[in-house]
This record gives structure tokens, sequence and C-alpha cells, in this order.
């Protein structure tokens, strides 16, 4: 939910980045967005990491919180590739590239059914096995992606390679970035309290 708020950013900065036509700034806050998702990644993934003590603290069945601390150890390497996923999708849709999306989704689909079974039911895994099924196709959508934006002509002018200009735009993307997922928190948490 944090990689979510935190890529909402890129709607603001891209949109003004498009309409004002200055279609390179699209990839260089694209590039400064995923900086700033990696590092929330890092904290996030240190979180999860010590989530059963954090469970047990808050008084939650013992058995229950170890389930839930080892079904996070293996989504770990997934949260990583959910923020650049999110950013990546961000930065197509203000340019209004739909299509792409629909037609690369199916790959990453396909492999995640043939992974999750064997994952869970054909190795010693078990239940830890879906999870690691889930960083697994995250990380492939997320490869599927970001080579469509690298090789496509489509994004010519908005994306021109890596730049270490990014690092300049990432206080920016802060700015924005961090109260973005505030509010994405605060809705889930508000969401999640109705039901």
């Amino acid at each position: 939910m944090s990689q979510t708020g935190i890529s909402g950013a890129l709607e603001t900065l891209c949109g003004q980045g498009s309409g004002a036509r200055l279609y390179r700034t699209l990839g260089i806050h694209l590039q400064a967005s995923c900086i700033i998702s990696f590092l929330c990644s890092i904290i996030i993934s240190n979180i999860w990491l010590y989530r059963e003590p954090l469970l047990i603290f808050l008084r939650q069945d013992p058995q229950i919180s170890k389930a839930a601390a080892l079904y996070l150890k293996y989504l770990i390497p997934g949260i990583f590739a959910f923020g650049f996923l999110q950013n990546i999708l961000r930065f197509l849709q203000t340019q209004s590239v739909v299509m792409p999306l629909i037609l690369l989704s199916g790959i990453p689909m396909c492999i995640h059914i043939g992974t999750a079974y064997a994952l869970d039911h054909k190795t010693a895994l078990g239940f830890r096995g879906a999870s690691l099924a889930v960083s697994i196709s995250l990380w492939i959508s997320t490869i599927v992606l970001v080579i469509s934006v690298i090789y496509s002509k489509k994004f010519k002018h908005t994306w021109e390679g890596f730049s270490s200009e990014s690092l300049r735009h990432i206080p920016i993307n802060s700015k924005l970035a961090l109260p973005s997922a505030a509010m994405v928190w605060q809705e889930n948490k508000n969401a999640s309290f109705y039901w």
C-alpha cells in the first residue's frame, strides 16, 4: 500500500512534464521515484523480518504470528518488484499507454499459475511457496515492462536511459510521494475499520 502511494507522485510529476512537453523529465522522475521505492522497500522488508515478535507483542496468537512472519519472509523480494512495478505503471498511464499493460500482463499471470501450484504443492515449501510465487510473478511483471519501456520506440522521448540527474529530483518526488503514501495508508486503514 505504501508503494502504491509513493508511486502516486508520478501521476502529478509526469502529468506536469507531459503537459509542458518536457518529455525527458518523465524518465527522470521515474528513476527518482524508483530510488525512493527501493529505499522504502528496505524499511518495509526490515519490518517484515521482525514481524513475529511485533505480532506477539500486539498479543496475537504465537502460531499465527510465526506463520505470518514466515509467509512475509518469502514475500520480501516481491516488495522491491512491486515498488518498481507501481512506478512503471504510473509512468505508462500518464502517457496513456494502456494496451501494452493489458497484453503483457498475460505472461506473468500464466507463469504465476504454474509457479504457485508447483511451489505450493510439489515442493517442501508448502504455503511459503505461495508467497515466493507472488515474488517471482512480480519480478517477471516488472522485468517485462522494463524491457518494453527500454526497447519500445514509443518511449524514445520519455525514456533516454539512466541518468544521475534523477538523484536531484528525489527531494521533489519525496515531497509528493510521502504524503501520497500516508493518504493511501489512511484510506486503507479506514476501509478495513468498516469491514
